[in-house]
């Protein structure tokens, strides 16, 4: 049967360890296709494995295989960030992030994000979780993305660091620390690299451009994945 959410556990319950790189991805593909995909929400491990090594939406692009995917679910539920729900024909799995780390909707969105597609502006941020959440503007980005940063250490400290600005770029990117500590100077020489024999403006234009490309990509994605579960169809490439 599905679960009671009521004995939940409540928020400031999860017990904070590092995430591993599958772990991250698995809880934020579960994050982002509750939002863009609620009828085919919560995922079986089908689309949830689908969902983690999909090529649109993801940085660093993962090739998760089912067993590696089974195991990043069974931590999760060790640490309340995922339970399972059954009562149809295959088991499902859903997302508790909010409850279990115990951060607003607005909060989540971002972290979520920030571990599907690594370190990003506000700008970028606003962007990239349209899908997610609609922000008012780049200020009320940055002023979650603050409080996060400036999370008390009786409330698990800090989930998101603001990295030092790369050379010739004009914001400064955040990156999340659900995976433990990152190493800024190495995000900020990669970015640096990425950017390197194109003008600022070529670049912000760029990565608008691919951005709003990849949100397409993803809404297709996602319309196929909901038509396969709706015909009972197995997912593509998968037999």
């Amino acid at each position: 049967m599905t679960p009671d959410h009521t004995t939940r556990p409540r928020a400031h319950d999860f017990q904070q360890r590092p995430l591993s790189p599958a772990e991250a991805r698995v809880l934020g593909t579960l994050m982002e296709k509750a939002r863009t995909v609620p009828d085919s929400y919560p995922l079986t491990l089908n689309s949830l494995v689908t969902g983690c090594n999909q090529k649109s939406s993801r940085e660093p692009v993962m090739q998760l295989p089912d067993a590696l995917v089974v195991e990043a679910l069974e931590n999760l539920r060790q640490l309340h960030l995922v339970f399972e729900s059954s009562g149809g024909r295959v088991t499902r799995h859903e997302h508790n992030f909010m409850r279990a780390v115990g951060v607003p909707e607005q909060s989540a969105v971002l972290l979520g994000m920030l571990m599907l597609r690594g370190p990003q502006t506000a700008g970028e941020l606003r962007l990239n979780t349209e899908r997610w959440y609609k922000f008012l503007d780049i200020a009320s980005v940055d002023a979650f993305l603050e409080e996060l940063q400036d999370r008390p250490p009786e409330k698990g400290g800090p989930l998101v660091v603001k990295l030092p600005r790369a050379p010739g770029a004009r914001e400064q990117r955040w990156a999340h620390l659900l995976c433990g500590p990152v190493d800024a100077s190495a995000l900020v020489t990669s970015a640096a690299s990425g950017a390197s024999g194109a003008t600022e403006d070529e670049v912000i234009a760029l990565t608008r451009r691919v951005a709003q490309l990849e949100n397409t990509v993803a809404l297709l994605q996602d319309q196929l994945q909901n038509l396969h579960e709706q015909l009972g169809l197995s997912q593509p490439g998968q037999g």
